[in-house]
Order: C-alpha cells, then structure tokens, then sequence
C-alpha cells in the first residue's frame, strides 16, 4: 500500500490526467446511457422493422379499401418521408406474398397512390432525425470536451503551482548557506570540499552522499546525510531523526551522528533506541556537528530545519531540514590540504 501511495505522490499529474480521462468517460458513458439517452419518436413506417412494417401496410390499405379516403392512406403512410418510388416497390413485394382479398387489397392502395401527385420530400422534416442525433452527439461531446478542459486545467495549475514553489524555494536554499564569517575560515583554511543538501517532507528516499576528493583527484572518503528514525504511520514518511555520517578510506570505522528532533532527543526510549547508531545530537539551527577520523574531518551545519504538523506529538517530525558539509582533511596528513591564508571560500555543492 505504501509503494502505492508513494507512486502516486511522485507521479501526481499523471495520475490526475488518467484520473480525469476516466472519470470524462464514466460521465460520458452515464450521460449517454442514462441521464440523457436517445429516444426515438415519431418514427416513420419506412423505419420499422421489416415484419412490423408489414402488418402495418396491411391494416392500412383494409382501412383505406373501407373509408377510401387517399389523403387519410398518404397520412398514414408517411409518403412525403419514402425515398420516390421506394412506397410503390414494397407495397408491390408485400403484395406479391399475400394472396385473395389481402393481395388486391395491398395493390390497390398501390395504384391509388401512386396515380396521385408525386410526393416531393419535405428535407427539413426528413433531416429530424438526423438532428436529434447529431444533438445528441454533440451535447455528449461537449460534456467530454469540458470535462477534458478541466483537466488540462487543473494539470497546468498545478504545473505551475510546482514552478513557482520551485522558484521560491530556491532562494531559501541559499539563506545562510555562505555568511560573512566564512570567508575567513581561520587556522583550518578553506574546506576541500563543501556540501549543501536539503530534505523535504515528502522524499521518502532521501539518501545523499559526497564523495570528498584532493585537488589532484585522490579520493578520500565519503560523507552524507540519511534518514535515520521515522514516527507515525502512512505516507509521507515522518522523519524524526537523520543521520549525518563520514567515511575515511584511511580508518577503519564510518563515523556517524544522529541529528534528533526535539521530541525524539527528550525521548529516552528512542535516544537508547538510536544511540548505537551514533551519539544523539539535538537538531538546532545554527548549531555546528563535527565528525572526525583518522585523516577527515567534516563540519556539518545546520542551516536550516522545520517542524511539521500532523497526528504526532508536537515538534517530533521535520518538514525541512538543510545541512552545509564542509570537509577537510586533518593537518600533517597531506600535502594538498589548502592553507589558512587562503581568502577564497570553497563553493559549495546543493542537493
């Protein structure tokens, strides 16, 4: 059920385009089905089924051998809505399959009929069914018509929902990522590598890692950030504590520290839970986690973090967090590791 859930949040203009096709078809087909469907009236006896038909051509020509009365056959009979000569050929084959009273009967109503004037089409009268259908069709295609411009409508709001939350977050990725103070890094000099990354609520996958190499290329290690203890049920995950890790290629051992939420750090069931992991730190912004090895050492800044609201206890869970990773390499271990003196800040890396 989560992977589902997870799909569908990761791909949701999809899923609200399929969604609104078929929910336009659903309407479509109960619209055409059922609210609104065809009716047929006022068919005319050249519409009717062949055996039906029949009988009906019969009662009218007793009747009219009885009354004979030919503007009352030509009525019954609809002639105005028979192709020419189309009335004349059936009732001739209707005729030639009765016999006695019936047949003379049948052709008589034939050859008085057809020595009367010929009947001229009415074309507006003819085309009535034809308008029903296309009225039918057409209002059909205008409910789908506007159930698929709402769609496209609520896809490209969202779209550009998106774009604008997009271009207002990038911004704050910025804030208090490179402050004055940094320009001068003091005895340590400038990192030889500096990180930038951010969580989100709603990235259930966030897994970042740095590989941290020399300025001639020499791998060093790895550093990073995961997402160490979540709280609460269903999606998105609720991340109450990360873990911020490094990796000497030089040591033996990957250094890691848990950064906790409030509620998390307070808890003794989930700081005994989590301390094996690394040593609990509670997550503050501003605050500086050092994590050292043998021949690495990285800074991680807590640059920004946000708590989320839900169904969990108050300031348990983050909707934000950002880490700056700067990283050097421990003095006397290598030759490349930039010195104090240098004025010109590492840039760092955003993820």
């Amino acid at each position: 059920m989560n992977t589902v859930v997870q799909v569908v949040q990761q791909r949701k203009a999809l899923v609200a385009l399929v969604g609104g096709a078929l929910l336009g078809l659903v309407l479509g087909l109960a619209i055409g089905w059922w609210w609104w469907p065809v009716e047929w009236t006022n068919s005319t006896p050249g519409n009717l089924r062949l055996d039906f038909q029949s009988d009906y051509l019969i009662w009218v020509a007793e009747q009219y051998d009885v009354n004979t009365n030919q503007e009352w056959a030509r009525s019954r009979l609809g002639v105005e809505y028979w192709k020419e000569g189309q009335l004349a050929e059936t009732l001739e084959a209707l005729a030639a399959t009765l016999d006695g009273e019936q047949a003379s009967r049948v052709r008589k109503l034939a050859q008085d009929l057809g020595a009367g004037p010929s009947a001229t089409p009415a074309t507006p009268e003819a085309g009535d069914d034809v308008v029903v259908r296309l009225g039918s069709l057409a209002m059909v295609c205008g409910v789908a018509i506007l159930v698929v411009a709402l769609v496209a409508g609520l896809v490209f709001i969202l779209n550009r929902w998106r774009a604008s939350q997009a271009v207002s977050e990038a911004p704050r990725r910025g804030v208090g990522l490179r402050p004055s103070e940094e320009v001068r890094w003091g005895v340590e000099g400038p990192p030889v590598a500096q990180f930038v990354t951010t969580y989100v609520l709603g990235d259930d996958h966030y897994d970042p890692s740095f590989s941290i190499e020399l300025e001639n290329g020499e791998f060093m290690g790895e550093c990073g950030v995961g997402v160490s203890e979540t709280i609460g049920v269903g999606a998105p995950n609720q991340v109450t504590a990360f873990e911020v890790w490094l990796f000497d290629k030089n040591d033996i051992r990957t250094v890691t520290k848990v950064l906790m939420s409030d509620y998390a750090f307070h808890d003794e069931a989930l700081v005994a839970k989590l301390a094996p992991k690394g040593e609990p730190v509670l997550a503050e912004v501003g605050k500086d986690v050092v994590l050292e090895t043998k021949t690495l050492r990285v800074r991680a800044r807590i640059v920004e973090a946000e708590y989320g609201m839900g169904n969990v206890p108050r300031d348990s869970f983050f909707s934000r967090m950002t880490l700056d990773l700067a990283t050097w390499v421990m003095p006397g271990q290598w030759g490349t590791q930039p010195t104090a003196g240098a004025d010109v800040p590492t840039m760092p890396r955003t993820v």
